[in-house]
């Protein structure tokens, strides 16, 4: 399928864009989650959790996760607001062609839907020590994750492109499909995959997060954080954390080696094969997240001192290192490539 028109498209994407971020600036101000173990509370907002990991020393980590859950997010609604009242108009947006560009652009960047799926996981996990209420910014939040997949359900490139052609006439100028220069894309890919190994081996051996209980520090890695929900009896969140951060990366490696392999010696067999396996092996890669979000999470609301805390283990970098610079490897590799088999280099 390459495209699906949709009846009234652009209503409906404006509508729930509109939406959207109404809810989107609404998860801000509330608390999102509210830790009682014992009488002793700590309320957890979004903004406070990014203000934790600054404190934490995690820089890195709460600029990737603001920029994931709200600042990508936030700009794809508001260009797609920006495109969808100009043709509803039937006027053609200044920079249209450009703002389009950039919504497709962060799209795979956007990572909402992982960071409430990686929500629900740590309220899962907490549920068997503490009690946990739910605040006002965790629905809002709630709220603004279904807005944005409806959006992207009723998103359509093809469509979006001829609707702002026809609008344009002679003032839209499409790039040039430059063909692509096969041993630059190996070598770039196979940089960016031998990055990508090399950090996933301190994500594994070191601690991705460490609980303190009563003074006493208990770190886990990611296969012992899974080990430990199984033998608790949290049979689908352990499978869920084993897929996403295990499963995926490793599979994800070695597809985009084998494809890039394949691309180097010039194999002609299997391209609708592997055409598909790459498109999917794009498509599940950020969701390796979901392990970085949910101790993203924990730590901001577990902060009560000896008591109980919980702090990010060195492994949250570097497993996040690892998911980023797949993402970029998935796309810098050029499928056009897996077809144009006999192309030269010039």
């Amino acid at each position: 399928m390459l495209s699906q028109y949709r009846h009234l498209a652009t209503d409906k994407i404006l509508a729930f864009s509109l939406a959207g971020l109404c809810f989107l600036l609404a998860s801000l101000p509330f608390d999102f989650m509210i830790f009682d173990l014992r009488g002793q509370f700590q309320a957890m907002s979004i903004p406070l959790s990014i203000s934790t990991l600054v404190d934490q020393e995690y820089m890195l980590l709460a600029v990737l996760q603001i920029l994931a859950i709200y600042v990508v997010p936030g700009c794809i609604l508001l260009g797609l607001c920006y495109l969808a009242v100009f043709i509803r108009a039937e006027q053609y947006p200044p920079r249209g062609a450009w703002v389009k560009k950039l919504i497709f652009t962060l799209l795979p960047w956007s990572m909402a839907e992982i960071f409430f799926i990686g929500a629900l996981i740590s309220l899962v996990k907490m549920q068997s020590i503490a009690d946990i209420e739910l605040g006002m910014s965790f629905y809002a939040y709630l709220l603004f994750t279904l807005c944005l997949v409806t959006v992207l359900l009723y998103l359509d490139e093809f469509q979006l492109t001829r609707q702002l052609r026809l609008l344009g006439e002679n003032r839209w100028q499409s790039a040039r499909r430059i063909p692509p220069c096969r041993h630059k894309t190996v070598q770039r890919t196979w940089a960016l995959l031998a990055a990508s190994v090399i950090l996933y081996i301190p994500a594994n051996l070191f601690p991705i997060m460490t609980t303190m209980l009563l003074g006493k520090e208990d770190p886990n890695t990611i296969l012992g954080g899974v080990v430990t929900l199984w033998r608790g009896g949290s049979y689908p969140i352990a499978v869920i954390i084993f897929v996403a951060s295990l499963l995926i990366p490793i599979a994800k490696l070695i597809v985009l080696a084998w494809l890039n392999y394949s691309i180097q010696r010039n194999s002609p067999g299997l391209r609708t094969w592997r055409t598909r396996l790459y498109r999917i092996t794009d498509f599940i890669g950020r969701w390796s997240m979901i392990d970085v979000f949910v101790v993203a999470i924990l730590v901001s609301l577990v902060q009560l001192g000896n008591t109980m805390a919980v702090y990010p283990g060195p492994a949250a970098m570097a497993f996040s290192g690892v998911v980023l610079l797949t993402m970029l490897a998935a796309n810098s590799f050029d499928a056009r490539l897996i077809w144009n088999h006999q192309q030269d280099d010039r």
